[in-house]
């Protein structure tokens, strides 16, 4: 016998309140049973169940421990196929296998492979829905020959194509239509831009899918617009008759199923119809009459999103929105389902189409059908990369005849009730090829085959099964040989978990031997000595384990797909994945199937808006020039239309992030980002690069010598200037010193001016003598 390693710490196995096989095996997939008679004489009943290893080496023989354990058998393995068109067509294979059954263990976990392949060259069958209300007037007339130009184009991508047109307004009731009697025949009746047109109706199939192309030309040539009053359509109306209606349309099994919706407005939804008085649900079923008409449309109200959704997604069609306005938001809650502009006059019909095509077979997504309540799944995808990506069923930018690994495990998380058996189905979105799951659930003991009623083992009041005994009402015992009522001293301690603990842990009361749980209100009281519950584990918003575990003995055991204390923490990552296929684009991470963003000034769902990161502008640059000049790198590989999503607009925000690079040709690139309040990421940028063109020499040389010498006439000027006013200066302050020396001259009464007196005397002595004497 294999058991898995057993868990660490609390051996929830022997403290468990399994008191036979079937319970044991259900408290944990690591729990085995030993049958064998003799085994555990005198130990608790619930010494049987343990781990495989420790009942081995307790004396239990390996041939009588019941450890049953999760398998899984190929019923149906064909092939993948390689081309989807041909003498095998209808042989063609993209997913295997095709069936398998899984025996399960609840609790225990086990996984199987599977690989999906978009063949080459697949029929393709294309419905083109038209909204034939007043305002597609232009569109109708740009679509008259729409069949041969598409039949052109798709040729090229299979070699087996059909084409098929119906067309919808609206329900004519009021308040959604004109009613009066002079609209009757003639909805445009006064109405002085268009004064005639078709009465309003709700949905019409005018061509079911041919392979005739000058058919859908020569209908559409027809057709004529009618009017509606209110803006809103009545198109999930038509796309719910279109895909429903499999034999009116034409879908065949074996081929692409792609709806195209063209409409300028946004359609009705459920409950709108109960403005007009119609209170009752859509069936979801086909009501084409003799004149392939919606006969319901004034019988029934819209339909809602979630039977949209399944319907499409059952009948294997892909549904593509070509809109005029960026108001399909809902569409991410309908798999398979892609939205892409359309010009006001449906110009660009063609390519949107083709586009959408190749964005169809670049993915895979598997979906599940069926899925039992019991059962839980996980996936991890493979992709090209060869990168197992756990939590993900998708696959995307691929190439036709990529083929793409799938691994899902698979567990059990109950029994069903007796003799039940589930079943379910993995399916790619919008493929017709399918994985077929049986499942048994392996929920009962061989030996529980073998049991003994009024056993003498059992004292005759019980039955043995599987090494022990059931009593009747009224008997109790390892051996049903007490009566209810007996008590005695002797008994009460081995009804003690230790020396001094209270009987029974103080929630039941010991009788023959063993410990009598009281019930509880909140829940179920158990174990040797009634010292555990299922009621007292952690919750999270007042819901025990979250919804997402078991309580066992005060700890939450998680369902696959989450862990924590409180089985909170769901480790599922798709939600996390950003549309460049990085985990939380590079900027936190994925903590409980959430991102936590860890680069300052990132936020988003996926932490993808960071107007303040150092790569923002490295990050959108690759999408300016593929959406402006279909160059870089994301231009190669077709990916641009699904990573850039942005909004590219020409009036600048002035809270938004300027940024340049340098292109190719080494012009200077400009744009800002910015995230708007709406949510939106909003790119401004130039519709060209700024370029210059080469400096000329000799006037860089010139203007250089012409600034230096600008420069010292300048100085030199200044200098003059400054010495010019120093000098002035100086001099002033001379003028002043000379005025005050005048003035001290004038005014002083002790000043007198000097005599001089000059003779002149030829006889030097006489000179002498008269100099000798003085002068007086």
């Amino acid at each position: 016998v294999c058991d898995p390693v057993s868990p660490p710490g609390l051996n929830m196995c022997m403290s468990g309140s399994a008191t036979s096989c079937e319970e044991c095996l259900l408290i944990h997939p690591s729990c085995a049973w030993c049958a064998q008679e003799e085994f555990g004489r005198g130990r608790s009943l619930t010494s049987r169940c343990d781990f495989s290893q420790n009942l081995q080496k307790r004396g239990c023989d390996a041939r009588l421990i019941e450890f049953p354990t999760s398998s899984i058998s190929v019923l149906q393995n064909m092939p993948l196929s390689s081309k989807g068109s041909g003498s095998t067509q209808y042989d063609v294979v993209q997913i295997m296998p095709q069936k398998i059954s899984v025996s399960l263990r609840p609790g225990d976990q086990t996984w199987f492979g599977l690989q999906v392949r978009q063949v080459e060259d697949y029929p393709v069958d294309l419905y083109y829905l038209m909204d034939l209300s007043l305002s597609m007037k232009d569109d109708l007339d740009t679509i008259r020959n729409l069949g041969t130009k598409l039949a052109l184009e798709m040729g090229k991508l299979t070699s087996n194509f059909r084409l098929g047109f119906g067309s919808f307004v609206d329900k004519n009731m009021s308040p959604f239509s004109y009613t009066a009697p002079k609209y009757q025949e003639n909805p445009c009746n006064g109405y002085k831009l268009f004064p005639n047109c078709v009465p309003t109706f709700g949905f019409r199939n005018i061509l079911s899918l041919t392979d005739k192309v000058d058919r859908f030309n020569e209908e559409v040539q027809k057709q004529m617009v009618s009017r509606n009053r209110d803006a809103p359509e009545g198109g999930f109306d038509a796309i719910l008759q279109a895909a429903v209606c499999k034999e009116e349309i034409g879908w065949r099994k074996e081929a692409y199923h792609l709806l195209v919706f063209a409409t300028d407005d946004v359609p009705h939804l459920a409950l709108d119809g109960r403005l007009g008085g119609l209170v009752q649900p859509h069936d979801g079923r086909c009501h084409l009459d003799n004149q392939n008409e919606y006969s319901g449309s004034t019988k029934m109200d819209y339909p809602s999103l979630a039977l949209l959704g399944e319907k499409l997604a059952e009948n294997n069609i892909f549904l593509i929105f070509a809109v005029t306005k960026r108001l399909y938001n809902f569409t991410a809650l309908i798999p398979g389902t892609t939205v892409e502009i359309l010009d006001q006059d449906s110009k660009n019909v063609i390519q949107l189409i083709i586009a959408a095509y190749n964005n169809i077979r670049s993915k895979v997504e598997l979906s599940v059908w069926d899925h039992p309540e019991d059962i839980g799944l996980s996936f991890t995808a493979t992709c090209q990369d060869g990168k197992p990506l756990p939590g993900l069923r998708k696959c995307a930018d691929l190439k036709i005849g990529d083929t793409v690994s799938f691994n899902v495990s698979v567990e059990a998380r109950s029994c069903p009730p007796r003799g039940a058996d589930r079943s379910f189905t993995i399916k790619p979105v919008g493929f017709k090829d399918r994985l077929e799951v049986t499942v048994d659930y392996r929920c009962d003991c061989g030996c529980s085959r073998k049991a003994q009623t009024n056993s003498s083992i059992c004292s005759a009041t019980g039955t043995y099964n599987c090494g022990t005994c059931h009593c009747e009402p009224g008997y109790l015992g390892a051996r049903c040989e007490c009566q209810e009522g007996e008590a005695s001293s002797v008994y009460l301690s081995a009804c003690r978990e230790a020396e001094g603990k209270q009987i029974c842990s103080g929630r039941g009361e010991c009788s023959c031997n063993q410990c009598l749980c009281y019930e509880s209100e909140f829940g179920k009281i158990y174990g040797g000595y009634c010292e555990c519950d299922d009621f007292t584990c952690a919750r999270h918003k007042g819901i025990l384990c979250s919804g997402h575990g078991e309580c066992h003995c005060g700890e939450c055991k998680c369902h696959a797909g989450y862990v924590g204390d409180n089985c909170n923490c769901s480790t599922e990552t798709s939600a996390c994945v950003a549309d460049d296929g990085q985990m939380c684009s590079g900027r936190g991470g994925c903590v409980c199937g959430r991102c936590l963003c860890t680069e300052p000034g990132a936020f988003g769902d996926t932490c993808e808006k960071c107007p303040t990161c150092p790569d923002a502008c490295g990050t959108k640059r690759e999408c300016i020039e593929c959406r402006l000049f279909n160059s870089g790198r994301l231009a190669d590989n077709q990916t641009c239309q699904r990573l850039c999503k942005d909004e590219i607009i020409t009036v600048e925000d002035p809270g938004s992030v300027l940024c340049l690079y340098k292109t190719d040709t080494d012009c200077v690139m400009k744009f800002t980002y910015s995230e708007h309040a709406s949510g939106r990421s909003v790119l401004t940028a130039l519709k060209e690069p700024e370029c210059g063109g080469g400096p000329d020499a000799p006037m860089v040389l010139l203007a250089v010598v012409g600034s230096i010498l600008l420069v010292g006439v300048v100085l030199l000027a200044v200098w003059k200037l400054a010495i010019t006013v120093h000098d002035r200066r100086e001099f002033a302050r001379f003028q002043s010193a000379r005025s005050r020396a005048r003035y001290e001259m004038a005014s002083n009464p002790l000043y007198k001016q000097p005599v001089s007196t000059h003779f002149v005397e030829t006889d030097f002595n006489a000179y002498g003598k008269s100099f000798n004497g003085g002068v007086h």
